[in-house]
């Protein structure tokens, strides 16, 4: 099996590429395609070497919004300031694999992959984050929570691109929690994952929430439902109890090789009882 390899030297000459032919994959980090490669999943195609295009270098920009360019990896957030502003990007960047992993892979390439497993997909999503996408045609942005269709499945055409992630400055005052469950500390894939923040109002009442989960739907899953059960409500035992039974009617998990739908059911529970409790008290 033999695969060509197309090294644009511009950004336009890349879109040309991607619009002029539909078997054309865009190639980052590799970290993901290596091993689809390997594992001979991969069916003949052109690979778009990204590596050389400056307009998506490695980017750690913010005003009231961080933009990170196409090519950023985990390790360039981990050593980068704006840990400091989204501590949850870095904590999701360590759970990356290795630290090759982390210096080759980029989050962009976490998005395109589509795992429900995914390590860093949660954390962004936790964040608002939007994809910017580019083609022939021009410009748009989709926000993460929405790109997802299903298994592999996204919003996103052949000829597109992702550019950039951006990402809102968290206000003041959001409690931030992030938990992977796997076989092993590091260097394991998620049986389960809670990447989640909340927002409190006076009187412990819930202003806003997000919890996003790894590994337990087709792809990542933001809890909405649960979310809206407890928005605008005042955070008790109780109410922490009603949610922890509540996200079981949202997740959709499997028995496959690393746990089984009943582990994952129960574990998930358990982190929504945990990540509210802590935030409580």
């Amino acid at each position: 099996m033999t695969f060509d390899v197309i090294t644009p030297r511009s950004l336009d000459e890349a879109l040309d590429a991607l619009a002029s032919d539909g078997n054309t994959v865009p190639l980052a980090g590799g970290t993901d395609l290596m091993v689809s490669l390997d594992a001979g999943s991969i069916r003949p195609c052109t690979f778009l070497n990204l590596q050389d295009l400056r307009e998506l270098r490695p980017a750690l920009d913010h005003g009231s919004s961080l933009r990170l360019g196409a090519l950023t990896t985990y390790r360039d957030v981990r050593v980068s300031p704006v840990r400091r502003e989204f501590p949850m990007l870095a904590l999701a960047a360590r759970e990356v694999g290795s630290l090759a992993i982390q210096s080759r892979g980029t989050w962009a390439g976490n998005i395109i992959n589509a795992s429900p497993a995914a390590d860093g997909v949660p954390a962004l999503m936790a964040y608002d984050a939007e994809i910017e996408l580019a083609s022939k045609s021009g410009r748009r942005r989709v926000p993460l929570s929405r790109f997802y269709r299903g298994y592999k499945q996204m919003d996103r055409r052949l000829d597109e691109l992702v550019v950039a992630i951006h990402i809102p400055v968290p206000a003041r005052g959001w409690i931030e929690y992030y938990r992977k469950v796997g076989a092993r500390r590091f260097q394991a894939i998620s049986k389960t994952l809670l990447a989640a923040r909340v927002l409190f109002g006076p009187d412990q009442i819930v202003s806003d929430i997000r919890m996003v989960f790894a590994s337990v739907a087709p792809c990542t899953l933001r809890a909405v439902q649960t979310e809206n059960l407890i928005r605008g409500r005042q955070l008790s035992p109780a109410l922490i109890a009603e949610c922890a039974e509540a996200i079981q009617d949202e997740i959709h998990p499997i028995d496959d090789i690393r746990s089984s739908e009943a582990y994952r059911r129960r574990v998930t529970s358990n982190l929504v009882l945990d990540f509210l409790t802590t935030s409580l008290g």
